[in-house]
C-alpha cells in the first residue's frame, strides 16, 4: 500500500507520496509514487499514485508517452492539454485504458484486486492551479478552497493532523510541514507506509516545479521534525488537565 497526500493552499501547491509497495518480514519493495511532468514554461504537473502497480504503471506510460486523440487522431501527452481539467480528463482516460487492458486479468487473479487511484495537481500556463483524485472508473473530485487537500491510499491516520490544521490560507512552507507531520503519523502506524518521501511543491501562476525532493532515512529535516512533533504530542498530553470522572459509579438499570 503507499500513503499520498496533495494540499492545494493560496501560495501554490503540495504533493508528498512515500515509496513502500509491499510490506512482511521479508518482502518490502520500494517503486516512485509522485511523477513530474513538466513542458518549460507551458505546464507543469504531478501525479501520485496508489494501487495495483502494474495499472497504474501503465496508466502513467499512457500519459507520458501519449494516446490518440478520438477526433483529430493526433497523438497527444498530458502536457499537451490546454487546461487542468483536461488533464484530469486525460489521466483518467489513461486509467480506464488501462483497467482495459490488463483489468479482466487482476481480476481473475485476485477478485476484487482492482484498486487504484491517483492524484493530479498543477498548471498550465495561463490557468488555474489545480488539484484532483482521479478514481479506478477514469472519474474524479477537486480540492476546494473548503477542503484544500485530497488523499489516497493509506490516509486515515494522516488526516487528524490535515483536518486540524490546513486551511486554504495556510503558506506553502507550513502546508510542506503539515504535509510530512501527516506522513510520519501514517509511517509510525503502518507498516505499509514507509521511506523514502518523494515531494514537490508547485508556487502559484508560475506553471513550473519549485521543488523535487527526496527525503530518505538520513534526511535530517525529517529527522528532526519526527522528534519535535512527538516531544510536542507528549508535552501537549501532559499540559491537559485529568479527567475529573473519579469515584463516580453509573447504577446499571434496573
Amino acid at each position: 500500500m503507499t500513503y499520498c497526500v496533495g494540499i492545494l493552499v493560496r501560495e501554490g501547491l503540495v504533493m508528498i507520496a512515500d515509496t513502500r509497495t509491499n510490506a512482511g518480514l521479508d518482502n518490502i519493495a520500494t517503486y516512485r509514487k509522485l511523477h513530474v511532468f513538466e513542458k518549460a514554461g507551458k505546464a507543469s504537473m504531478g501525479i501520485a499514485t496508489a494501487g495495483n502497480l502494474a495499472v497504474t504503471q501503465s496508466a502513467l506510460t499512457l500519459v507520458g508517452e501519449g494516446m490518440k486523440n478520438p477526433e483529430t487522431g493526433a497523438l497527444e501527452i498530458l502536457t499537451d492539454m490546454p487546461n487542468m481539467f483536461a488533464a484530469a480528463k486525460f489521466v483518467g482516460r489513461a486509467v480506464r485504458e488501462a483497467r482495459g487492458e490488463l483489468g479482466e486479468t487482476i481480476e481473475q487473479e485476485d477478485p476484487g484486486a482492482f484498486h487504484v487511484s491517483l492524484l493530479l495537481g498543477g498548471q498550465v500556463a495561463g490557468g488555474r492551479l489545480r488539484l484532483f483524485m482521479i478514481y479506478a472508473a477514469g472519474n474524479f473530485i477537486e480540492a476546494t478552497p473548503d477542503t484544500p487537500y485530497l488523499q489516497i491510499g493509506e490516509h486515515k491516520y494522516g488526516k487528524p493532523i490535515l483536518d486540524r490544521s490546513v486551511t486554504e490560507m495556510t503558506t506553502l512552507d507550513e502546508a510542506l510541514k503539515i504535509g510530512l507531520i501527516s506522513m510520519d503519523s501514517t509511517i509510525r502506524s503502518n507498516l505499509s507506509v514507509g521511506l523514502p518521501i518523494d515531494l514537490l511543491t508547485i508556487r502559484r501562476n508560475t506553471a513550473r516545479i519549485e521543488l523535487n525532493y527526496r527525503i530518505d532515512a538520513a534526511e535530517p529535516y525529517f529527522h528532526d521534525l519526527r522528534e519535535r512533533w512527538s516531544s510536542a504530542l507528549r508535552a501537549a498530553h501532559k499540559a491537559i488537565p485529568s479527567p475529573p470522572y473519579k469515584s463516580h459509579v453509573v447504577e446499571a438499570a434496573k
